[in-house]
């Protein structure tokens, strides 16, 4: 893949193209602080699109224009910045390294034909950047490494490339090999081993190019030969290794044409070494994006189905073809208003044109099934947060829409009179819950509007209101995720505090007793008389509430025994030791008196609740705590911290078995009380470098150990 004289665009302009053919779309992954922002902005300073390159630290970058990115120093949303290199326009899709934003990071991989992994050649990579190289290899996504920061001291190139050879596997192999500078520490250039040429760098791009040194032939002879041998074993020429090992010199062409195919096809990995600060090597990185990754031509579009789940044929990159597009992303700008930015994956979406939007399947997150005809406004070409005006957006392109009245991150835009449904991506469940409250009642309207719009951007976030804590609770990826959210709540004019999370628990009376309510008043007039005596003993767990009517000889009228029973659900709604609903008892009603001017229905439940608290007090009340069976994935070095973790958050482990999705990984079933996992998304991440994963549910409830209950009863005394 030998390097070509770099067109230059615009500064300022909108890439423009028309054909699929044309267009790249490559998504950035690599841990924080990799140099994925860094690398972007020297991309678009390399081929004009932007004048000068920005700063992470200054926060003046394309990519991290978030106010949260900035503050942070790091991406915390996917951000899209095209340009133009040799008539192909590149769509560069930076997404976040941290594992909170990993909604962000999927949203990206949608959107693109192929990934660039960005390692850095001072810190290596985290072991979730491994993880996402198997799962890409496992849809045979096209993938390259740019190996970044070659300027710090500390850069280690050749330790970055065994690394990725370690980790990745076969077919890692660098197209170039850095070339030192005079002083002997920096570098000033590329050995390319394909061209056997030197592309010096030291008067800036675009490189000089010339014949190498004779100090640099060794390095380049024996790197050249594994890169020949990697190339020739991927080519479809069954007769290019033999013509190779019987001494014939294989063309540069014939290498160049078998490396861009064995790429595309995500069967080889070229490896680049890159320096976005002195611009080494980006040139040579842009040849290969445009060059060796696939257009969306080559890649395969996600399953399609109509709105009522009927099936449809699978769908073709063709402009011509049904509109059929998807949003990656939301955004709620205050002055523009809703930004979705769209992937086009058939067909061709132009402005005033009158779609179908289509969103199902995500209700349990905030999102309820919706369909709706709207009429698209103005389409634009997003260069991070501007957005440059263009006439249409053809199928295989990345474009951005405003105004949108229901679009939300991972709804179907199709044609008005076929409306269509894509296949949706996978979304991580958010498990770090975050309680939130208005500091006043004119803040919780403000809190209501700025939590809709941020539900619609982010599918990873699920809002609760729960109707037994009566809290409003965010549920997150992380802390960084929910730091994230608030500082976008408050940005949004919200004042809010966050709360501890409280657990619905459930009571219960544990041994049969007894019970007598009386209620009896005289107030001048008709007065209050209800008097009933009830037996109670506890049901087996999920029975729930039986209520038995042995009431002999009309004690009790009996138009007023359901009015004890609705005083005695009432007392268990509001419970009996702690506040919490009370479940799994048999109420008995036995006896009772009632006065033939004074019992009313109102009198009778109230005497019924007060039989149930007087039993209470003798039926020795416990608190019982849900139980979650939770599915542990980890790797297997981190099998029995994550164990014994388990164990001391009062969890009973079920067994353990070998993760069929990925090798080297293990799945751990376990049961654990929900109290005790209210931050187990933030600790499991700590405790195998963000590496483990989880999923829960609810099976039961299970009495609360004595002195945590007792705890709890002295926080919440019933009156």
């Amino acid at each position: 893949m030998a390097q070509k004289s770099q067109e230059k665009g615009t500064a300022g302009g909108a890439p423009v193209v028309t054909e699929p053919g044309r267009i790249r779309n490559v998504v950035l992954v690599g841990h924080s602080g990799a140099g994925k922002t860094t690398l972007v902005e020297a991309l678009l300073t390399a081929s004009g699109t932007i004048g000068r390159a920005g700063d992470v630290a200054s926060g003046t970058t394309v990519c991290d224009h978030d106010p949260a990115a900035v503050r942070q120093q790091r991406s915390v949303s996917l951000a899209c910045a095209p340009l133009l290199h040799d008539g192909i326009k590149v769509n560069l899709l930076d997404t976040p390294g941290y594992a909170d934003f990993v909604g962000e990071l999927r949203a990206g991989l949608r959107a693109a034909d192929a990934a660039l992994f960005v390692v850095s050649a001072v810190d290596g990579m985290d072991a979730a950047t491994a993880a996402l190289w198997e799962e890409c290899a496992a849809v045979d996504m096209p993938r390259a490494v740019a190996v970044a920061r070659l300027d710090h001291p500390r850069a280690d190139f050749d330790e970055a490339v065994a690394l990725c050879q370690r980790v990745f596997g076969d077919n890692v192999m660098p197209l170039y090999l850095p070339m030192l500078g005079d002083d002997g520490v920096s570098t000033a250039g590329l050995l390319g081993l394909i061209t056997r040429r030197v592309f010096d760098y030291t008067a800036g791009l675009p490189a000089q190019v010339r014949e190498p040194d004779p100090e640099h032939l060794p390095a380049i002879a024996e790197s050249r030969n594994e890169l020949i041998e990697g190339i020739i074993a991927e080519s479809e020429d069954e007769s290019l290794m033999d013509r190779y090992l019987d001494g014939e010199e294989i063309g540069t062409e014939v290498l160049v044409d078998d490396l861009e195919k064995a790429v595309a096809r995500g069967h080889f990995y070229p490896v680049v070494p890159v320096c976005a600060g002195t611009g080494v090597g980006l040139d040579a990185l842009l040849e290969v994006l445009t060059a060796g990754f696939p257009s969306p031509l080559e890649h395969e579009l996600p399953a399609v189905a109509g709105v009522d789940g009927s099936p449809r044929p699978p769908l073709t990159c063709d402009p011509d073809g049904p509109l059929v597009a998807e949003v990656v992303k939301t955004t709620v700008d205050r002055h523009v208003g809703r930004v979705s930015l769209v992937r086009v994956f058939s067909g061709t979406l132009r402005p005033e044109q009158t779609v179908h939007v289509s969103g199902h399947g995500m209700a349990e997150r905030g999102h309820p099934d919706h369909d709706a005809d709207e009429r698209v406004g103005h389409i634009f070409t997003p260069l991070g947060a501007s957005l440059r005006e263009v006439g249409a957006c053809v199928a295989g392109d990345i474009c951005a829409i405003t105004k949108s009245g229901s679009a939300e991150t991972g709804d179907t835009i199709s044609a008005k009179d076929d409306p269509l449904l894509i296949a949706p991506w996978e979304m991580p469940e958010p498990l770090l819950p975050v309680a939130v409250a208005a500091r006043s009642r004119a803040d919780e309207d403000a809190l209501a509007r700025n939590l809709a719009r941020l539900v619609a951007g982010d599918p990873t976030m699920r809002l609760e209101r729960n109707p037994e804590t009566h809290q409003l609770v965010l549920w997150c990826m992380g802390e960084a995720h929910a730091d994230v959210v608030l500082e976008r709540l408050r940005a949004g004019g919200v004042e809010l505090d966050t709360e501890p999370v409280r657990v619905a628990l459930r009571e219960t009376l544990t041994v049969p007793a007894k019970g007598h309510g009386r209620h009896v008043k005289q107030s001048g007039g008709h007065g209050q008389y209800a008097v009933c005596d009830i037996e109670v003993e506890p049901l087996p767990p999920g029975t729930g509430f039986e209520f038995v009517d042995r009431v002999v000889g009309g004690a009790v009228p009996h138009n007023y025994i359901p009015s004890v029973e609705k005083g005695v659900r009432a007392q268990m709604e509001r419970g009996l030791v702690a506040g919490h609903p009370v479940v799994d008892l048999r109420v008995t009603l036995v006896d009772g008196k009632a006065h033939s001017v004074d019992s009313s229905d109102a009198a009778f439940q109230t005497a019924g609740a007060l039989a149930l608290r007087d039993a209470a007090e003798k039926g020795q009340p416990a608190l019982l705590e849900p139980v979650d069976e939770v599915l542990v994935r980890v790797p297997d070095s981190a099998v029995g911290a994550t164990m014994g973790d388990l164990s001391g958050r009062r969890g009973r482990v079920l067994g353990t078995e070998a993760d069929p999705e990925a090798e080297g990984r293990t799945l751990i079933r376990a049961e654990v009380p929900a109290t005790e996992l209210l931050r187990y998304a933030v600790e499991l991440r700590s405790m195998t470098s963000g590496t483990g994963t989880f999923r829960r549910h609810f099976v039961r409830y299970d009495p609360m150990p004595t002195h945590l209950a007792d705890q709890i009863r002295k926080e919440h005394p019933q009156p």
